[in-house]
């Protein structure tokens, strides 16, 4: 039980993230409340605009988690068909896909994230995009590699002596003995894109400030601080930095426990 502390963590923070907002309602800005300290009325206290800073904080945490698990997802798809394609063709376009995927990998992520996010700046479709377009390559190299040897198992050639096409192959046996590694890759993405959301949007070039983010209320704090409001930084920062620990431990555990069956067809 001791080991499953990542996943009752992250179901905290999930909850967190829903029912906190829900249970608040909705907010209305309060100028005369605004940098109030932590007390019994305002638990984290309050922001400049006088917002509830715990209520605001879990909105900013659903929007960031909403925005990585979509960064994940299309990144795993993205790398899953390219890795599959490269391994299933071979040859001369293995060798292209897997240069490729090392000059992606040479590129500095947060640098070509910035360029992207900030040609459509405040959207969140360009945050997608330029996580996505950054971090498909680990996927890629993961499930080629997997492939590469799950396409020696006998299993898979005994399929092919009894006249299966490659396709058929591909589709029956290979692609599935991957889809536990490619889920583990999509976790182990998740706290990436969280802190490279979080990053973008600090820096400006992410979501808008009047879209509540972990990001954008990080943002804010940097002159709240100067103020004296030590809370409108801590609480989005640990909020930021319990999340992504849960996700990279629970990325950790599911790698740990993913054990590909060798001659077995999942």
């Amino acid at each position: 039980m001791k080991r499953e502390w990542p996943l009752a963590v992250l179901g905290v923070i999930v909850a967190a993230a829903v029912g906190i907002p829900l249970l608040a309602g909705e907010q209305v800005a309060d100028f005369a409340a605004a940098l109030r300290p932590p007390g019994r009325e305002h638990l984290a206290g309050t922001d400049h605009s006088g917002y509830d800073l715990l209520a605001r904080t879990a909105e900013g945490l659903r929007m960031s988690l909403l925005i990585a698990a979509i960064c994940a997802v299309a990144a795993t798809a993205l790398g899953m068909v390219i890795g599959v394609a490269a391994a299933l063709v071979g040859g001369w376009v293995d060798a292209v896909v897997m240069r490729l995927v090392d000059g992606f990998n040479a590129l500095p992520h947060l640098v070509v994230g910035i360029v992207i996010a900030a040609m459509w700046r405040g959207a969140p479709l360009a945050i997608v995009v330029s996580i996505a377009l950054t971090h498909w390559p680990a996927v890629a190299r993961v499930v080629r590699a997997e492939l590469l040897a799950v396409a020696g198992a006998g299993w898979v050639q005994t399929s092919q002596l009894a006249g299966a096409s490659r396709w058929f192959v591909a589709r029956r046996h290979l692609v599935p003995a991957v889809t536990g590694q490619a889920l583990v890759a999509m976790v182990m993405l998740l706290p990436h894109a969280v802190w490279h959301e979080s990053t973008l949007s600090f820096l400006g070039v992410g979501l808008s400030p009047d879209r509540a983010s972990l990001g954008t209320l990080l943002s804010e704090a940097r002159g709240n601080v100067l103020a004296g409001a030590w809370w409108t930084l801590a609480v989005p920062a640990t909020a930021l930095i319990a999340t992504a620990l849960a996700f990279a431990a629970a990325g950790t555990l599911a790698r740990r426990r993913h054990r590909p069956p060798v001659g077995q067809v999942w």
